[in-house]
């Protein structure tokens, strides 16, 4: 007798139940044993017997939130169902999510009319249910790996179905981070709507899946079919409701990259397939930020390989374009222009194999919350790389917590004083250097740009006044107040990525006197700011000189930004007040992050000190 099986839910919250349905090739009566299995675990948690048509799960209080699997054996023949243990309430602050769809999705595939598969197969199922035998995960079984890990490893998280996702704003709302492993392909309207909300209030995603978030489908019949018709001009909806047409999400008329949700696409990615799987094996990460936290302990320097076999037969990448050697996203696939790339893998000769493409590991900062992409499928079964585990280990202890803080955006370096300039970034070295970068959060290097002899401090008006243009802004170790126009930067990404040095070395242009012993530069509404180490001072259009206005500054460096001034104080912190010419209280706001020197950009605090990284932050408090 052989038996199939199917639950009437892809997950179970803990002490409650779960029906689910037999049916046999005999005529006699279904009767045999049961076994359920936490599969994360590899224990047995309960045995028992079933007859009939139905079984019912009473699922205990005390049962591990994880994935399960229950076995129905009748006369040697059996029939396995995958569920999930939702947790009654949150005992972790990770929330991992199992791909029930991407499962549901492959369940038969290749059989005519039974299956989403084959993509290019015109016999190919446009809808296919839940209520039926399979759906469990591929023989390649990418999430297992990291289910294996987690425990031992340290890390106790609850899980959800991805169905759960779907309706799951209040499910996420108890957590920090959300999980997604080994390959999580299918995504509704819901679950990706209600995933990026979260990261947007400030919850993290942790994406160690690859060809993620590739098709869009729908539910009907109350979640338990799934829709994906891959094709517009089959699908009604494309009529009625184009946002939810069931093809790639980055394909017309849904016109909805998933970058926007993971930084990255399958549409820049690789893949190898059929007899050419193994080709993934042979393949690994190279390092192109080993300054960021991911890396943190792994040992690993710019240029490093990493991860061997990691790279799955499915990738994720985003377009980028190659500025002096670092890897700078240029956006045009829908990449938010935050994204900051870690690492990549040449894949363009898998163009034999299946799809030649990329992979590229990144992160970048969604709203109030922050993404993390691994960008491949097989990254959970390489965790016995010393490497992997411990960028793993990274990314969970950070974003499993609240985020905050200082943020490393480039390398170790030494700069008397910063500005930015037309979305450039300029410092002046000790040896009286100009060099410039963009302000962006991938490492780039720094260009020389001129010279700026004797200056100590800069600042750029937010806009040009009829007393000051838009330029550079300079304070000198002998009392001069100086300006200099650095000529227009070329365009972002492009090769030409600096100014022309020519402009610069015309040389800096004298205003006038300043105060002696200037530690930092502030401009606000066609007003500047003096900061020395004891004092404040003014210099207004209406006034013939600068003006005192506080004799207990305390300041190693000033900035201004959004008609507020920031200084760093001697004792490492960062403190604001308003520009008022009177004195004022200055209000403590957060750790300076060993930063000497200090500028703002576009909502942000960067700053940077002697043989310091270079370093920004949200001018908000510690968490």
């Amino acid at each position: 007798m052989t038996v199939y099986a199917y639950a009437e839910s892809t997950s179970c919250v803990q002490n409650g139940t779960l029906r689910f349905h037999l049916a046999h090739t005999s005529r006699a009566p279904a009767r045999g044993v049961v076994r359920v299995e936490d599969v994360a675990a590899d224990l047995t948690t309960l045995t028992g017997t079933f007859e009939g048509s139905l079984w019912t799960l009473d699922v205990p209080a005390d049962w591990s939130s994880s994935l399960y699997r229950a076995v129905f054996t009748a006369e040697g023949n059996s029939s396995e169902v995958y569920f999930v243990v939702r947790a009654a309430t949150p005992s972790s602050p990770i929330l991992l999510s199992i791909p029930f769809p991407t499962w549901q999705a492959y369940n038969r595939a290749g059989i005519p009319g039974e299956s989403i598969y084959w993509t290019e197969q015109p016999n190919r199922a446009a809808k296919v249910s839940f209520d039926r035998p399979g759906g469990g995960p591929p023989p390649e079984r990418w999430e297992e790996g990291m289910l294996r890990w987690l425990s031992p490893a340290g890390y106790d998280v609850d899980y959800c179905s991805g169905l759960d996702l779907h309706d799951g704003a209040a499910l996420l709302s108890g957590y920090r981070l959300l999980v997604v492993n080994g390959h999580d392909e299918y995504w509704s309207a819901g679950m990706r709507d209600n995933v990026e909300e979260f990261v947007r209030r400030g919850g993290n995603l942790a994406v160690f899946s690859g060809n993620t978030c590739w098709w869009q489908f729908r539910l009907e019949d109350d979640g338990r079919t799934m829709v994906c018709y891959r094709d517009a001009a089959a699908d009604p909806m494309a009529t009625v409701d184009p946002g939810l047409t069931t093809v790639e999400w980055s394909s017309a008329p849904v016109n909805r990259p998933e970058n926007g949700l993971t930084g990255v696409s399958f549409r820049r990615g690789a893949g190898t397939w059929g007899p050419y799987m193994q080709r993934m094996h042979e393949e690994s990460y190279t390092v192109r930020f080993p300054e960021h936290w991911v890396f943190a302990g792994t040992g690993l320097g710019e240029g490093d390989k990493f991860g061997q076999g990691a790279i799955g037969y499915e990738t994720d990448a985003c377009d980028f374009a190659e500025v002096d050697g670092i890897p700078l996203a240029t956006g045009r696939d829908g990449t938010p222009p935050s994204f900051v790339i870690l690492a990549t893998a040449d894949l363009r000769h898998w163009h034999r194999y299946g799809q030649g493409g990329m992979a590229t590991m990144g992160a970048f900062g969604l709203g109030a919350g922050t993404v993390f992409t691994a960008s491949t499928v097989n990254w959970g079964n390489t965790l016995h790389d010393p490497a992997v585990d411990r960028i793993t280990r990274n990314v969970l202890d950070r974003l499993s917590t609240r985020t905050g803080g200082w943020e490393l955006i480039g390398g170790p370096g030494s700069f008397r004083a910063l500005t930015v300039f037309e979305s450039r970034l300029y410092g002046v070295a000790p040896d009286g250097g100009l060099f410039v970068r963009d302000v962006s959060a991938q490492n780039l290097r720094w260009r020389p740009a001129g010279t700026a002899p004797e200056v100590v401090a800069m600042a750029t008006p937010r806009e040009a006044t009829t007393v000051h243009p838009i330029g550079l802004y300079g304070l000198t170790s002998d009392a001069r107040l100086v300006y200099l126009n650095p000529g227009h930067a070329s365009a972002p990404g492009a090769e030409e990525h600096a100014p022309d040095p020519g402009a610069a070395e015309q040389g800096w242009i004298t205003l006038g006197d300043a105060p002696s012993g200037a530690v930092g530069l502030g401009m606000v509404n066609g007003e500047l700011f003096a900061a020395t180490a004891e004092s404040l001072w003014r210099l207004s259009p209406d006034t013939p000189g600068w003006t005192l206005v506080d004799s207990s500054c305390d300041a190693v460096a000033l900035t201004a930004m959004n008609g507020r001034l920031y200084a760093v104080d001697a004792r490492g912190r960062v403190r604001t007040r308003l520009p008022v010419a009177t004195p004022a209280e200055w209000t403590d706001l957060c750790d300076a992050g060993g930063c000497t020197v200090l500028t703002a950009h576009a909502g942000t605090l960067i700053g940077t000190g002697p043989d310091r990284p270079l370093l920004r932050r949200a001018p908000v408090p510690d968490l």
